[in-house]
């Protein structure tokens, strides 16, 4: 967490300190947004410094043909010549309509494992058709912040509320586990108004259905309900115990209770980076965290205390790390990581987990947002123990990508956050920790802290994870771990 502006960028946890200078933001400047060099982005944790190289390939001299001038040819030659140019570029079209088609599975959905491409209309029709089913377990989400439960028709190739005819908690739970949370964490179901949703119908439970372990195979369409959408309660999530400070400038120490999902991810009891609890077993953080130090069992996650003294040589030890196999570290797109503990933590006033967001919701451009951690204060400066936090406002990606900004490094997977005037940012030691939103009277994790240009510098603010984008790919490793 930093409050202070400082010279140039620096790297935790290996001691490396990039030595080039920059005449520091406060600078006499000219205009709105100011000419700055562009810097190479850096993380905020772990990972050295990378330099993007472009290669110009220059084109060569066309080569001599060989032919002699007025020699007669055969015509066959010219025949069979123009067959074999007419399947080259067959196969050529063939390999590109593949790769589009099928590679990239445009028309249709792709496993997660196994690159095999399905039609819409294979997905959910009670057929196990991926090598890990996840086209029979992807079945059902949650919608908006009333958490809404939808199901997915193989007729419609559409996403339907589900009705609450007939419902029961018994169902409600085994959908929750579907889903990807576990027995124990499941709350309740109560109903909500589908709204324009409902206006192409329903999936309803079918007459005489009985609970049973595939609940969307007792579900059919009906374009009518008597009650009304299934609201869906799968874990109690973004309910924090204390209001956190009201002060948007800088940051400040938070209180116990006010950040329960913050969570102190540590090697031999030394905090490392941050992450947010999202269930009992699991922690999301950023997969630049671990491209050094990839070993679970070198790893603790520390919770349930804004000091990190009071819990020092205390922790949950990590069973296994999943960071997204799409990270690119020039580019770092894709920069989320997943944690499964051995041990699920228990639940207190001070342990609890943050919502991940639903489909439907907008949780970029435009929302105020909070930063948590135990980052330094200023680059290369000291990390505090206690924890840290400041509101930032989230930006959209043509201010992020503009040339005075961030100069088009971020991607759909990555979102900005800070202020534009500088002052307020995340810094080293913060990475993998949680940027959230509060909607609806709860807490949403709307991104991951990744990288950034410096440290609370003038028009360049932080860049975290965007966890709206990789909201299937946590869902989907939920399920199958």
């Amino acid at each position: 967490m930093n409050d202070d502006q400082t010279n140039g960028p620096t790297y935790d946890n290996i001691g490396f300190q990039h030595e080039e200078g920059r005449p520091p933001p406060t600078a006499p400047q000219q205009g709105i947004y100011p000419y700055l060099p562009q810097e190479t982005p850096i993380y905020v944790a772990v990972i050295p410094q990378t330099i993007n190289t472009h290669h110009t390939v220059t084109p060569g001299t066309p080569h001599d043909t060989g032919g002699k001038k007025g020699t007669k040819k055969c015509p066959w030659k010219y025949i069979l010549c123009g067959s074999l140019c007419v399947l080259v570029i067959l196969a050529m079209v063939g390999l590109l309509l593949w790769y589009f088609l099928y590679y990239q599975c445009l028309l249709g959905k792709s496993c997660r494992t196994g690159g095999k491409c399905l039609s819409p209309s294979q997905w959910c029709d009670g057929v196990r058709d991926c090598p890990r089913g996840e086209d029979e377990t992807q079945c059902f989400r949650l919608h908006g912040t009333n958490f809404m439960l939808q199901s997915y028709s193989s007729d419609s190739q559409k996403w339907m509320p589900v009705c609450a005819d007939n419902w029961n908690n018994n169902y409600g739970r085994a959908v929750c586990e579907q889903i990807g949370y576990k027995s124990q964490d499941y709350v309740s179901y109560t109903q909500t108004s589908p709204g324009s949703l409902a206006s192409g119908g329903y999936m309803k439970l079918k007459p005489g259905s009985n609970h049973g372990s595939r609940i969307h195979s007792l579900l059919t369409y009906s374009h009518i309900c008597s009650a009304m959408a299934v609201k869906l309660h799968c874990i109690e999530c973004g309910v924090s115990s204390a209001a956190p400070s009201t002060r948007i400038v800088g940051g400040t120490e938070a209180v116990n209770g006010a950040w329960p999902w913050q969570v102190s991810l540590q090697i031999y009891g030394q905090h490392i980076c941050g992450g947010s609890i999202i269930s009992a077993y699991w922690i999301l953080s950023a997969a630049h965290c671990f491209q050094t130090h990839s070993n679970p069992g070198m790893w603790t996650v520390v919770s349930g205390d804004v000091s990190l003294l009071v819990n020092y040589g205390n922790g949950k030890t990590v069973r296994k790390i999943i960071s997204n196999e799409k990270f690119n570290t020039k580019t770092n797109d894709h920069d989320v990581a997943l944690l499964k503990l051995n041990i699920p933590l228990t639940f207190t006033r001070t342990v609890k987990p943050v919502c991940l967001p639903n489909v439907g919701m907008e949780l970029s451009a435009g929302h105020q947002a909070w930063i948590t951690g135990w980052g330094t204060l200023q680059a290369s400066g000291p990390s505090p123990d206690k924890l840290n936090q400041a509101q930032v406002s989230i930006y959209s990606r043509e201010i992020c990508n503009s040339p005075e900004v961030l100069n088009g490094e971020i991607t759909e997977t990555m979102i900005c956050a800070g202020k534009l005037q500088g002052g307020v940012d995340t810094c080293q030691g913060d990475s993998g920790g949680p940027l959230v939103v509060k909607q609806g009277g709860v807490w949403w994790l709307a991104g991951d802290t990744s990288w950034g240009i410096g440290c609370a510098w003038r028009n360049k603010p932080g860049v975290y994870g965007n966890v709206t984008y990789f909201i299937d790919w946590v869902y989907g490793h939920m399920q199958n771990e």
